[in-house]
């Protein structure tokens, strides 16, 4: 393992014990609210606290993104961190079994190191760029299936920002009638993971931020996937508009997609 994921992946399983402590007593845990359906607990702080001192013990000159923290020394390394230490805080809030820890390495603009754990399933999801994607140590590819009518696609709905929603509700309708069904599970890092382990064929969603797809969209790439924005081009990390999936599903995907884009 790339020493630089290595402390990626001891960062992360050290955030997770900081979750799961507090996921047996989720009555006491204090939440606020940044802004419509976005919310932000003690947890997502400390196990964010906890991240980023794992990481600048070993890189004390490396710069961070971080969804709570917000930036800090960017454009003063190569190297930048970007970390979500709750993807998916509403299921965790609910206690609903269904989010990771997000956190990717990227150098001079390009993402070269990925982590995505689930501490619900002890499920590590790594990558390195060039090396391959690993869940648990064992290889992961994407699905072969190609035809629309018996893949899965995966989705997020519109939460804090619904201006587009009438825009998303055309790409779902589509998507639903030509395809075996859609999941909506509410952590992007996670969906992402799930096509890089041939789980769904797809995902796309809309507007998020690097730190919900950093990590993730590289594990796709590393398993054999494609990674693209709405018009298939390479500005999904900007944008947070993002498609993922398997090279047979990708163009398919994308023309279900591209009559609603700019409705």
């Amino acid at each position: 393992m790339h020493p630089m994921l290595n402390v990626a992946v001891k960062a992360a399983r050290r955030a997770g014990s900081v979750i799961q402590r507090a996921s047996l007593n989720l009555d006491a845990v204090r939440v606020e609210r940044k802004k419509h359906n976005d919310f932000v607990t003690e947890v997502d702080r400390a196990a964010e606290e906890s991240i980023i001192a794992s990481i600048l013990e070993a890189y004390p000159k490396h710069a961070i993104l971080a969804e709570e923290s917000g930036a800090k020394g960017i454009g003063s390394s190569e190297y930048e961190w970007i970390i979500d230490p709750i993807d998916g805080t509403t299921n965790f809030l609910h206690g609903h079994p269904q989010y990771a820890i997000s956190i990717a390495l990227a150098h001079k603009g390009q993402v070269q190191q990925a982590v995505v754990f689930d501490p619900n399933r002890n499920d590590l999801f790594t990558a390195s760029r060039g090396v391959g994607a690993f869940l648990n140590d064992r290889r992961i590819r994407v699905s072969k299936r190609f035809m629309m009518n018996e893949c899965v696609i995966a989705t997020g709905f519109p939460v804090s920002d619904q201006s587009y929603i009438d825009q998303y509700l055309g790409m779902l309708k589509d998507v639903l009638a030509k395809t075996a069904g859609v999941r909506r599970e509410g952590a992007a890092s996670l969906d992402l993971c799930n096509v890089a382990c041939g789980r769904v064929e797809g995902f796309w969603e809309l507007n998020l931020k690097p730190w919900d797809i950093a990590a993730g969209s590289l594990i796709v790439q590393e398993a054999g996937g494609i990674v693209t924005d709405l018009s298939g081009e390479q500005g999904w990390l900007e944008s947070g508009d993002i498609v993922a999936a398997n090279p047979k599903v990708l163009a398919q995907l994308l023309h279900m997609l591209a009559p609603h884009i700019g409705k």
